[in-house]
């Protein structure tokens, strides 16, 4: 199969993006990366690609926007291996990689550097939305322009706290996310204690994220209760599929998420090189 690149979003999109949306699920990060670049977020250096078989048929995608990691769509183990070959030969520089285990584990042994760290996730998707054990104090509230500046302190928390990897443009994407209503703050008398974001649904599919609550505030529900709101609103918007990622490793947020209703789909990584 032959893989083929663009720096230009609508040239992608007319390639791949019927393609994507076949699997939005699965497909669920390059589809929002994707709306982002439209938007002109990491228009710095983006390189995307798709690869098609001899008859001409998509059978793989995969997107670039520095300072994000390299995102792989569902696609042939095969395909990753060329993709890999593909960018040492046009020594495009990349920091890691983010796909499902299999796939980004393909391309970490085809990479010309090792593997430094590695980040363990799994996908959730809603089943039957339940509100919480217990309701804590407070109520949610939609975040506006006025937010923008805890917002950013509290993502760049957040990114730490998820293993220290800037997604960079962190303002720009706030700023845009606020402007589509997609971010929700609970606070308590008037004090905001905890915020989530869902995605306005692409191919009928939101996604949650991220959820934090600063660590002063934790163990109190804050967490849970704004999932909850979050999710109720992109069922709100018409969603069929509401998605979330959590960290392996935080065994808190697994269980908070079972608790309103999601069940995992599969395991991805997210795989930074040394």
């Amino acid at each position: 199969m032959r893989w083929t690149f663009t720096s230009d979003p609508e040239v992608y999109a007319g390639a791949a993006e019927q393609w994507l949306l076949r699997e939005p699920v699965r497909n669920t990060i390059q589809l929002t990366m994707l709306r982002a670049l439209r938007e002109g977020l990491w228009s710095e250096d983006p390189l995307m690609g798709w690869a098609a078989d001899p008859g001409g048929e998509i059978v793989a995608a995969a997107l670039h926007a520095p300072p994000q990691l390299l995102m792989l769509a569902d696609m042939p183990a095969e395909a990753v291996r060329e993709l890999a070959t593909a960018l040492i030969e046009a020594e495009r520089p990349v920091l890691g990689v983010r796909g499902g285990v299999a796939l980004a584990e393909a391309f970490a042994a085809a990479w010309w550097r090792p593997e430094r760290t590695r980040r363990s996730e799994r996908l959730y998707r809603l089943d039957t939305l339940t509100p919480p054990p217990a309701r804590p104090r407070g109520a949610p509230r939609t975040a506006g322009t006025q937010d923008l500046e805890l917002l950013v302190a509290w993502g760049q928390a957040f990114q730490r706290e998820a293993g220290g990897h800037s997604s960079g443009g962190l303002a720009a994407v706030l700023a845009g996310r606020v402007g589509r209503r997609e971010i929700l703050l609970w606070e308590v008398e008037g004090r905001p204690v905890a915020y989530a974001g869902a995605s306005v649904p692409i191919g009928g599919v939101s996604r949650v994220g991220p959820v934090y609550t600063p660590p002063g505030e934790r163990g109190r529900g804050y967490g849970t209760a704004v999932s909850h709101a979050v999710t109720a609103r992109a069922r709100e918007w018409g969603a069929a599929e509401v998605l979330l990622f959590t960290d392996l490793s935080n065994p808190v947020s697994n269980s908070i998420y079972r608790t309103i209703g999601y069940r995992p789909v599969a395991d991805y990584a997210s795989i930074v090189f040394g």
